[in-house]
């Protein structure tokens, strides 16, 4: 008689995924998207949620941790024996209200149902002795000690410790560790009493008056999340928007999945606005996300970099692609994937696409190039490169624009001094995570005189 599997849904739904980024799939959210996350109840989906990212954002910790009662603690393990006790150290070390004996059970179960039968043994009593262990208390004094407390590549925690100082790189891996604060953007200000009337409770953003932050609540599961009339979106990422400004004729280089382009066409009903997106798929989810309001939004499939637009635009907004060391909070697989070697790599394409963006523009026109990286040879190095060649482009102080902003009711007025304490001596805005409830963002703008 075959054996039933009874591990519960939101286990083999969070095993599945991690089986998936193990295997080098996409982003762990976006998996969490996917159709089989959705077909969980609430309480599974939460559960999901919370081992995925858990288990990515510990990962290194945990393996250690679980190395230390392996009978060959340099054996290679299986990748589907690694990643169910993965699930289990994690369940036992950070989650108090699981009981341990449903998260060894599971695990055990989880190892059996991918075929490892003779495996499972082995999983049970490596979970048992981590389970009897007391919670270790770990140092915090020096770049090895906050790399393993806080489970980040010690390679990131040096860079960052020497770019911004030891206790912004700490503030950066605690901001890695945790759960992203909920922002959302409001289409228009008569959604925040349908929000409020549907039992959504709402606090106000720290940087925009167009923000809100969610305190509870279920807004994906609203009618107005499903027509548009708010979105889930950063803060940092909403500023960098409100950062390019207005224009008569936009264009977002770089626009997927095109919260930015939204709020764009928010700010600047009237004109005509350009999306570009190089990836068919992505190009589609763009699509999908305008509604009819938004007709003035042109969605083009391009590749940015080889632009041919010459003096075209008023406003251009180079949101380049890039490491995204800024979203390890949001994304905490990148911290697996990404070496110290590959940071340069993405130069030649972000220079690429400034330099269309610098052509595309009029003379008097507004570039921003924007990432959520905390790299160097993404931001400062890229300008910095792209303006040597370059006699008609001067830099525009951004916490100028900030002033403009505020002065138009978008930037709080409370949040002025310490976005002014953001900018760098060159003028540009560097965000770092745990700075304000945000992801980590540098931003430069640009003007083109000639």
């Amino acid at each position: 008689m075959k054996r039933v599997f009874a591990a519960s849904p939101a286990r083999k739904a969070a095993f599945t995924i991690l089986m998936a980024v193990e295997s080098g799939q996409p982003h762990s959210d976006d998996l969490l998207r996917g159709k089989a996350v959705d077909a969980l109840s609430q309480a599974d989906c939460n559960l999901a949620t919370a081992l995925v990212l858990g288990v990515l954002r510990w990962q290194i910790l945990l393996d250690q941790q679980i190395q230390a009662f392996l009978a060959r603690p340099h054996a290679k393990l299986d990748t589907e024996v690694r990643v169910a006790l993965r699930m289990g150290a994690f369940q036992l070390l950070h989650m108090d209200r699981i009981p341990a004996h449903a998260a060894i059970d599971e695990s055990v179960e989880l190892a059996k149902h991918a075929g490892h039968r003779f495996a499972s043994g082995m999983v049970n009593a490596v979970l048992r002795k981590l389970a009897q262990q007391p919670r270790e208390e770990l140092p915090e004094a020096t770049v090895a000690e906050i790399a393993r407390k806080y489970a980040h590549p010690a390679w990131m925690v040096g860079r960052w410790a020497q770019l911004y100082g030891l206790d912004a790189a700490q503030g950066i891996c605690i901001h890695g560790q945790s759960q992203p604060d909920l922002a959302i953007r409001l289409k228009s200000p008569e959604v925040e009493r349908e929000l409020l009337d549907a039992g959504i409770h709402l606090e106000p953003g720290q940087l925009l008056s167009a923000a809100r932050m969610v305190a509870a609540g279920d807004v994906p599961a609203l009618v107005a999340w499903r027509e548009g009339r708010v979105r889930l979106q950063d803060e940092g990422s909403q500023l960098v928007a409100e950062i390019a400004g207005r224009g008569d004729a936009i264009l977002d280089c770089c626009a997927a999945p095109g919260g930015k382009t939204l709020i764009l066409a928010e700010r600047n009903p009237q004109a005509r606005i350009v999306a570009c997106e190089s990836s068919p798929p992505r190009l589609t989810q763009l699509r999908q996300r305008l509604t009819p309001q938004d007709a003035q939004v042109e969605c083009r499939q391009a590749d940015a970099k080889l632009l041919a637009d010459d003096a075209v635009y008023d406003v251009v907004l180079a949101d380049v692609p890039c490491s995204g060391t800024g979203t390890l909070g949001r994304n905490p697989e990148i911290r697996h994937r990404l070496r110290a070697e590959d940071l340069p790599l993405q130069m030649e394409r972000q220079r690429a696409i400034l330099a269309a963006a610098l052509r595309a523009v009029r003379p008097g026109g507004r570039v921003v190039y924007s990432t959520c990286s905390l790299e160097p040879e993404e931001n400062e190095q890229v300008v910095a490169a792209v303006l040597a060649e370059r006699r008609d482009v001067r830099l525009i102080p951004v916490q100028d624009r900030i002033e403009e902003l505020r002065g138009e009711g978008i930037v709080m007025r409370g949040s002025l001094e310490r976005l002014r304490d953001c900018a760098t001596a060159e003028g540009y805005l560097r965000l770092l995570p745990g700075a304000f409830h945000t992801d980590g963002f540098f931003i430069a703008a640009m003007e083109r005189t000639l």
